[in-house]
């Protein structure tokens, strides 16, 4: 995309591009072994408790011999785009527009209901009848 050779600057190629100049020279640092194989023991532990987060990560990993501090498990678990399965705060709300049907047999007993005989009530209200049967 960006080339040194070219007649035009490097600083007007990266405007154009829309990206800062920075970037342009910005190399990514390697990562190292010591990281690697703990991101592997990372994995491990997060296969068999997906519910983990850094906090406890840190603490199983302390029960193996590693003191790892809370801080880079974060990192090496943001890096590994691993996060812990845990219940979210509001998932029993109803999505935006979502209609709410409204409980129809409030008030209705069995008997009034017709259960078992082939009857159902719409949500409009209506009865209407499912099975071929004739009422009793």
């Amino acid at each position: 995309m960006i080339d040194p050779e070219h007649d035009l600057p490097i600083t007007q190629q990266a405007e154009a591009l829309g990206i800062s100049r920075s970037t342009v020279y910005y190399l990514p640092r390697p990562v190292s072994a010591e990281d690697l194989w703990l991101m592997r023991q990372i994995d491990e532990l997060h296969l068999n408790y997906p519910f983990a987060g850094s906090r406890m990560l840190r603490d199983l990993l302390g029960h193996r011999g590693l003191e790892v501090g809370r801080r880079h498990v974060r990192t090496l678990m943001r890096r590994m785009a691993i996060k812990a399965i845990y219940r979210r705060p509001n998932t029993s709300k109803p999505a935006p527009g979502r209609r709410i049907y409204p409980y129809l047999l409030r008030g209705h007993h069995a008997a009034q209901s017709g259960v078992g005989d082939g009857y159902h009530l719409h949500p409009d209200g209506a009865w209407f009848r499912l099975s071929g049967r004739t009422p009793a």
